[in-house]
């Protein structure tokens, strides 16, 4: 990324409503609902009811056919029907790993696809979801940096990925049930393919409507953006998603940074870090998580580990320690298990958490770092592959 590159990324966003096409409600805040339904005809008196009594169907028991929804007259379920339609990302493929990790290849408007992943836990059910059809960031450990850049994912394509694998997991409660609180899909880390913060409008409404607690309703600290470091939008996060917050730091020098992450040549080390430190006041976030890559003899010496803990001083913080899931071409390899214990030792004699993340999924290319476009890299063989990811920056 050049240094003079702008600060948000100047991409197509496809349109809620093509010519001569439906409105799609989903992704549509609150407010754009009621003022959409207004628009087509709902008289405004009514306008609040209708948007709630909606909002419930879709959100709360992931009803797509508005004839399901028996609490509105069969006139207004025939006014919709003609004027809006509720869409969600087509599931094209599944994989399941060994570990029981879930794999979606997501089709969107245009015919682009984006990955998703599911992995479940004893404690939890995680989705990783993508905020961008490819990335911009070139980060040089990423298989996904290696895909260029196609557009910003809409609001509705990303709480649609939410919805996609509910539907999946069978998750919707039937309509008129009590909210069952016990969930498989629990949380949502925003952490697969782009860069959430070069897309922060949408990124904010979709994660605004996955925490309205009359639908998904998942709490805000259940809600883990992580971004690379974009430097002007982290105060915004913090004000307007309140979510958590993770950032792909992978370094303690900039000049190592810089080839790791290149958006370090425009924000640094010393300037990420000083927004950093105001953003769990601002959030009322309990602490920031750090994630660190480890790459064998490029940033994993007790050096590092030591240098890593003074930067992050006076951040309530948790350092979580990747090891590297290498994919083919991949220009470096995994830290030996040895150092990576010792780097988390010195980290954690330090006073801060510092889990080593179990890899998951890495038979299906579901890991961390591992996403991009299976319809491009099916184009392509393994030795393009290969070549792609040198002539990377």
């Amino acid at each position: 990324m050049s240094a003079d590159a702008p600060i948000t990324q100047d991409v197509m966003t496809i349109p809620r409503k093509l010519p001569e096409g439906k409105v799609n409600l989903v992704g549509l805040t609150r407010d754009a609902l009621r003022e959409v339904l207004i628009a087509h005809g709902t008289p405004e008196k009514q306008a609040k009811m209708r948007t709630g009594q909606i909002w419930q169907w879709i959100y709360q028991w992931g009803v797509r056919d508005f004839d399901a929804m028996t609490n509105l007259s069969k006139a207004y379920r025939a006014e919709l029907k003609e004027n809006f339609e509720i869409r969600i990302p087509e599931m094209v493929s599944c994989q399941v790993s060994a570990d029981g990790t879930r794999k979606y290849l997501a089709r969107i408007a245009g015919g682009h696809e984006v990955e998703v992943v599911y992995i479940p836990e004893a404690d939890r059910g995680t989705l990783c979801i993508s905020s961008q059809v490819g990335c911009t960031l070139t980060c040089s450990f990423c298989h996904t940096g290696t895909q260029k850049l196609v557009r910003n994912l809409t609001a509705g394509e990303i709480v649609g990925q939410v919805m996609m694998a509910r539907d999946d997991l069978g998750e919707w409660p039937e309509p008129g049930t009590r909210k069952d609180e016990t969930r498989l899909l629990s949380n949502i880390v925003l952490m697969g393919m782009g860069e959430p913060l070069y897309n922060f409008e949408n990124v904010r409404d979709a994660m605004k409507i996955a925490m309205d607690g009359e639908g998904i309703s998942l709490s805000r600290r259940r809600i883990t953006l992580s971004t690379s470091g974009v430097v002007p939008e982290i105060a915004k996060t913090a004000e307007e998603i309140g979510c958590l917050l993770a950032v792909s730091f992978h370094a303690t020098t900039d000049e190592v940074r810089n080839k790791l992450v290149p958006i370090n040549k425009r924000w640094n080390i010393e300037t990420l870090l000083g927004v950093l430190r105001e953003y769990p006041r601002l959030s009322n976030s309990e602490r920031i998580t750090f994630e660190y890559v480890m790459l064998k003899d490029v940033n994993d010496s007790d050096e590092d580990a030591r240098r890593l803990v003074n930067l992050i001083k006076g951040i309530p913080a948790k350092i979580n320690l990747i090891p590297f899931n290498e994919w083919p071409g991949a220009p470096y390899e995994r830290s030996d298990w040895s150092r990576i214990e010792r780097f988390a030792d010195i980290v954690y004699k330090a006073g801060y958490a510092s889990p080593i993340r179990t890899p998951r999924g890495e038979d299906i290319m579901a890991a961390c770092g591992q996403l991009k476009s299976t319809t491009e890299r099916a184009r392509k063989s393994r030795r393009e592959i290969a070549e792609e990811a040198k002539l990377s920056p």
